[in-house]
């Protein structure tokens, strides 16, 4: 199961401008959201023996990279086909996709997963499908921000997909389309829209929202089938009527969206402590698959203490101060000349332009 799952770069992966300050808001949102990522893969070996981890876990689901995803559009608003977007595409998510394939790909042979070390680089595995998302969202900006009704399309695609039973594995596709439309909707936001989220009504109103939804979710546990968050498949893959697959984009889409309101609500927008993780979110979320799959390989869930109430607490509080490690500067800086190489060897130098006369000549 894990592996049809998330998980949420999330995050916005070009480099900053410089001169140009960071947002604390949107760093201190990406951190936050990167520990839900890890704290989802965490709890999902105690879906079958605790239903509050349960619970937990589908609440966090509901809506971790539904958020991930409407911030990455939120910041893919001004991409274009410029020259220096298109070369930060490359250097900041196919870079790391290729990197992280072949190292997947070779953690899962010496780990004993793959009988034989081979690379499919358009076959995502496990996290790397975000990153080859973002490739195909930014791609296709420039059609969003011309077409009358942006986000009511990519429902509209989203729901198509999902009564699609054949659309294939090729780039993670059926999952590509089925999250569209939070990154349409994250590219039609606005600074003010964020600042309403902030509002102390919006922030008390969260609470109760939050525990409907907790509460909900101890109930679905037993009752409703966990893929339908992970966006990884058609209806009639998941046994039910390609009508009801539409349908529940629908609902979906309504659910996830509250919550990520609600989280947005909660973030703090003054800088704090972990701000400055903002910008290792890439970092902390790609490396700490390795722990992710390995706990499961190498049989860390069997011990009886991880089962208790207290071993929850500890997996918890561990899985939180790992992915935290993951994403400080010491890390990115060890790791910076794989997830956000300048190759500026691989590029041809920009063309100048001289003007003679009235005309401009490149």
């Amino acid at each position: 199961m894990a592996e049809a799952q998330v998980h949420q770069r999330p995050v916005n992966t070009e480099r900053p401008i410089p001169g140009r300050a960071r947002d604390a808001y949107f760093d201190n949102a990406k951190y936050l959201a990167i520990v839900l990522v890890a704290l989802g893969h965490a709890w999902e070996p105690l879906y079958a023996t605790s239903r509050s981890a349960a619970a937990l876990y589908l609440l966090v689901y509901a809506f971790h990279m539904p958020a991930f995803t409407l911030i990455s559009g939120y910041f893919s608003r001004s991409f274009d086909m410029r020259r220096d977007r298109l070369q930060r595409l490359v250097t900041g998510v196919v870079v790391p996709y290729l990197v992280f394939q072949v190292a997947y790909a070779a953690f899962r042979y010496a780990a004993g997963d793959r009988p034989d070390l081979s690379v499919d680089l358009l076959d995502p595995w496990f996290l790397t499908w975000f990153l080859a998302a973002l490739f195909v969202w930014r791609l296709t900006t420039p059609l969003w921000r011309i077409v009358r009704w942006p986000v009511p399309l990519a429902l509209a695609i989203a729901a198509l997909a999902s009564a699609s039973p054949d659309i294939g594995s090729t780039l993670d596709l059926q999952r590509v389309l089925q999250f569209l439309p939070f990154f349409v909707l994250g590219m039609q936001l606005k600074p003010e829209h964020f600042a309403l989220l902030r509002r102390r009504a919006v922030r008390i109103a969260a609470v109760p929202v939050f525990a409907g939804a907790l509460a909900f979710a101890y109930w679905a546990v037993p009752r409703m089938n966990d893929a339908w968050f992970y966006h990884t498949d058609s209806a009639e893959t998941l046994g039910a009527p390609w009508w009801c697959g539409m349908l529940m984009q629908a609902a979906m889409f309504g659910c996830s969206l509250v919550l990520t309101a609600c989280f947005l609500a909660w973030v703090p927008g003054r800088r704090a402590w972990c701000s400055a993780l903002g910008a290792g979110t890439l970092y902390g979320y790609l490396l700490h698959g390795f722990l992710a799959k390995g706990s499961r390989w190498w049989n860390w869930y069997d011990a009886p203490w991880v089962h208790t109430p207290w071993g929850a607490v500890v997996i918890t509080l561990i899985a939180a101060a790992v992915v935290t490690v993951l994403c400080t500067p010491p890390v990115q800086r060890a790791l910076r000349w794989a997830m956000e190489p300048k190759m500026d060897w691989a590029f041809r130098p920009a063309r100048r332009c001289s003007s003679t006369g009235p005309t401009v000549r490149c």
